[in-house]
């Protein structure tokens, strides 16, 4: 980013990039399927997040630490504090964007207490370090105290980018020397068990002008990898990333959400730095990540074990995990690399994570979650009972809350700064990465490009961007055109062309009135695995735009056993609402064998006594949202 460019709401902001995003105030949204889910955001996650908090006693930790009444039981993990960082995190943008204030008053009244808690060096944390607790860092394995830190750092980074220097910003300024002090050239040599800190650190150090903080996040990443963190019951180093440095991995490894935010803060360092090297493994390992160990929703994660990645090609949709938050971080690491590139691949899997794992994990009130995402789920699940803290992950039925809830407060910070990450702006061009119905008013070198953006997409594949204010010289607009988009086209000032897949460009001077149209293919598409991918050979998925659509028990007649579908590929998809129509039949159950193992010298036979017939397909974001369901992405060849 040139020098003298604005970096006021924005979550990321690297100073080695010319390429840079587009600030909350830049683009306000106007309804459509993001700002629909922001509006929820804002009207019922946030407080409810709050709320949960409140009750459960995490908040409270702070007030006892500054009580120094720390010696009897203390609720929650020993990262819970990281989830009021988080919701902070989503309060500043929220205010930010809005002004909303009660918003700013929680804010406030948050950092008074988190405030409240620190120690005089510097030190903040409400699960050791004081009486009848244990020392400061004696388990960097599990302990999550830096974790804990990196997500103080990054609420703070909103808070000086949208409000300015204040009380919150000089707890984590001093949070922050804390950390470098005691983790410095000199100070200890560990790394904390769950990244965090390295982004954390980066982006304050970028906020504040510091460069001792990202000094700090270089050292971090480059301590990691040499087996120096104490292994936690059956998972060994490469569960905490800690068996092979950075720079010489291939791929992402271990639990997945710690890989990808050590990945989002090694983008930071190696762009800030000048650290070539880096910056080309983390291509190389996001590429070969991608391509085999990714699903088809951007979903990352496929073993319950470890909440980790598999091995190439392991993508198992009914045990897979896909954790909320490791899609959060998948962005996070992607919107990084587009910044430090300007690849388009990086903005594709970011609209496939958005809508695909992001917009699924919240109820329509926003007030339960997935915190995992499988791509099958082979009964229906009961009901959750409200009000109650729920398992991590199983379930099949978007729960309240969570014994570990990282995955509401990330959702609630990641939809409260949505649309800073649908654009970016490189001189005197504006690029269009996401489509959704708003303003748009940026700073280009030649002066201010306003456009108002008319869509319903992903309902449709119209995006008309109406001219309001251009400079009186050339620029560039340019649309993503989505890797899936082939036949799109784009009508302009001269004329209407053809688009293929990646970047279609209109360069000249942009009169007020003026209007260019992007033309998306929307209809329904077959997609077909790798063969590699054992789990789901002889199946099929079926696409609409960015959407992955699914088959959903209360769709099917009741005689109509889910696991027992086949598609007929012959006929093809239509449209139908938000989804699909498909041609579907299903085999009756084979006799089987009394007693014995679920395997034969000889195949099982099977009737189609279901007649072929016509079954909806919803988006995959929208299952389960009338209630518990049988539901499947790949089905299985007629």
């Amino acid at each position: 980013m040139k020098p003298g460019t604005t970096t006021r709401s924005l979550p990321v902001a690297p100073t080695a990039n010319r390429l840079r995003g587009i600030a909350l105030d830049e683009y306000r949204l106007a309804g459509g399927f993001w700002g629909g889910l922001q509006e929820t955001n804002s009207t019922a996650t946030l407080r409810h997040c709050l709320e949960w908090m409140e009750r459960l006693g995490w908040i409270a930790n702070f007030d006892r630490t500054a009580d120094g009444d720390t010696a009897g039981p203390r609720p929650g993990w020993q990262f819970s504090d990281s989830e009021i960082y988080k919701l902070v995190e989503a309060l500043a943008w929220e205010h930010g964007r809005t002004g909303d204030a009660w918003a700013n008053e929680t804010l406030e009244a948050l950092t008074d207490r988190i405030a409240a808690a620190q120690d005089d060096d510097g030190y903040l944390n409400t699960c050791y370090g004081h009486p009848g607790q244990a020392d400061r860092y004696s388990d960097l394995s599990s302990g999550h105290e830096l974790y804990c830190t990196g997500h103080l750092l990054q609420a703070a980074v909103a808070r000086v980018r949208t409000t300015g220097e204040d009380k919150l910003v000089d707890v984590a300024r001093r949070a922050a020397d804390h950390v470098c002090r005691e983790f410095g050239a000199e100070g200890r040599q560990g790394i904390c068990g769950h990244p965090e800190i390295e982004v954390g650190l980066a982006e304050f150090g970028r906020a504040l002008g510091e460069p001792r903080y990202l000094e700090q996040a270089r050292r971090f990443v480059e301590r990691r990898g040499h087996g120096t963190l104490e292994p936690v019951a059956l998972l060994d180093a490469s569960y905490f990333q800690d068996d092979v440095p950075v720079i010489e991995a291939d791929a992402w490894r271990g639990h997945a959400v710690r890989a990808l935010y050590l990945a989002a803060g090694a983008v930071d360092v190696a762009v800030d730095t000048g650290w070539t090297d880096l910056l080309r493994a983390l291509e190389r390992q996001w590429a070969r990540t991608v391509e085999r160990r990714t699903y088809l929703t951007g979903g990352m994660g496929s073993r319950h074990q470890d909440e980790g990645f598999g091995e190439d090609w392991e993508l198992p949709p009914d045990r897979a995990y896909c954790e909320t938050c490791a899609g959060i971080a998948s962005n996070m690491v992607s919107w990084r690399l587009y910044l430090a590139t300007g690849r388009v691949e990086y903005a594709d899997l970011m609209e496939r994570t958005f809508y695909n794992v992001i917009a699924a994990s919240p109820s329509e009130d926003g007030r339960s979650f997935f915190y995992a995402n499988p791509l099958h789920q082979r009964t229906a699940a009961a009901d959750v009972k409200p009000g109650e803290v729920n398992p991590r992950a199983e379930g099949g039925v978007r729960a309240p809350w969570f014994d570990v809830s990282c995955c509401p407060t990330n959702l609630a910070r990641t939809l409260a700064s949505w649309q800073a990450y649908a654009a970016a702006v490189d001189g005197d061009a504006l690029t269009l990465l996401q489509y959704a119905p708003g303003q748009i008013r940026v700073e280009l070198d030649g002066g201010p490009l306003a456009l108002r953006v008319d869509t319903t997409y992903p309902l449709e594949g119209t995006v008309r961007i109406e001219v309001l204010e251009a400079p009186d010289r050339e620029v560039e607009l340019r649309l993503r055109i989505p890797d899936w988009a082939a036949g799109a086209a784009v009508t302009g000032p001269h004329g209407r062309r053809a688009a293929e897949p990646g970047w279609a460009s209109v360069r000249g001077v942009l009169a007020p009135g003026a209007a260019v149209v992007l033309e998306l293919p929307m209809g329904p598409r077959l997609t077909w695995p790798d063969e590699r991918i054992d789990a789901v050979r002889g199946c099929v998925a079926v696409e609409r735009g960015p959407v992955v659509l699914c088959a959903e028990t209360v769709d099917l007649p009741d005689d109509l056993p889910i696991d027992r579908l086949r598609i007929d590929t012959r006929a093809a998809p239509r449209a139908e609402g938000d989804g699909a129509v498909v041609r579907m039949t299903a085999r009756t159950a084979p006799d089987v064998a009394e007693g014995g193992v679920p395997f034969r010298a000889r195949p099982q036979r099977s009737g189609w006594d279901f007649p072929p017939q016509e079954v909806r397909l919803v988006p995959y974001h929208r299952w389960a949202q009338r209630g518990g369901s049988a539901m499947r992405v790949f089905l299985p060849v007629a």
